[in-house]
């Protein structure tokens, strides 16, 4: 059993996206990539979609890894390179998404797990989840999407998760800048929503456009990210949301002066 990604989305315009291999703690093989990875680029194609929460299956893990039986199996580097393209793959589509993926982390995550979290754009976990990076203690250097965490938590933090190979609590990795939130396992969606909520507030072409230049902020030198920023102010009205959305807003306020 390989395990599935199911995909779901609401009235909202808001994806539900399930790593669904619980008895394998949700780890990836490629099978499960494959699928992921194809839903995902089908996902980016949707109009409506207003934001994705990304979770995993059950109550015990995000995403546990890779699967250490399909990597045990790689004969060569050309394999090993496939493999682990593919494990980029589900973090670029991830991140290709054109509106915000929130990862709701329900228990362990773990090395490929770890990077797919770090791919979206908020996370939020349960007080009892569990992250690390152990990939050296089985003979290969953490890669692909780690590269994301020296942003998150820093140079010295991401040596210390990457080459010590430790595990961290909720609360650390809350306090080292790798998680946006923490929540008891019973508020959790409660708090997603909250956010979906702000999300759903916002200009839809506004949050697209935010995202993708937040993108660029990543890859690029400072001056060229301003620059960037120029840019994406001036196309926003190439619709009438700014206009509609700050019409709303002053006659709001106008009526907010004219109540006694």
């Amino acid at each position: 059993m390989t395990g599935r990604f199911d995909v779901s989305i609401d009235a909202r315009g808001i994806a539900r996206l399930t790593v669904a291999h619980d008895a394998k703690l949700n780890t990836l093989n490629p099978a499960l990539l494959d699928e992921a990875i194809a839903a995902l680029r089908d996902l980016a194609t949707r109009p409506g979609l207003r934001a994705a929460v990304l979770t995993g299956e059950g109550e015990r893990a995000f995403i546990g890894g890779a699967d250490i039986g399909a990597m045990a199996a790689l004969e060569s580097p050309a394999e090993a390179e496939a493999f682990i393209r593919r494990i980029h793959g589900i973090c670029t589509a991830i991140r290709d998404l054109p509106v915000p993926v929130i990862a709701r982390i329900n228990g362990w995550c773990l090395g490929a797990g770890l990077e797919v979290a770090a791919a979206c754009d908020m996370r939020i976990a349960v007080r009892d989840a569990k992250f690390g990076m152990p990939e050296v203690r089985v003979g290969i250097p953490s890669v692909v999407e780690a590269a994301l965490l020296p942003g998150l938590i820093g140079w010295g933090r991401t040596r210390r998760l990457l080459l010590l190979a430790e595990t961290i609590s909720a609360a650390d990795a809350l306090n080292w800048g790798l998680l946006e939130e923490v929540a008891h396992r019973e508020r959790i969606d409660a708090r997603i929503e909250a956010w979906v909520t702000n999300l759903l507030s916002a200009g839809p072409e506004a949050i697209r456009a935010q995202k993708a230049l937040i993108r660029q902020w990543e890859d690029r030198p400072i001056s060229e990210a301003i620059a960037a920023g120029i840019t994406a102010f001036a196309a926003s009205w190439k619709t009438d949301e700014p206009k509609r959305m700050m019409g709303a807003f002053r006659a709001e306020q106008k009526a907010r002066k004219r109540k006694p």
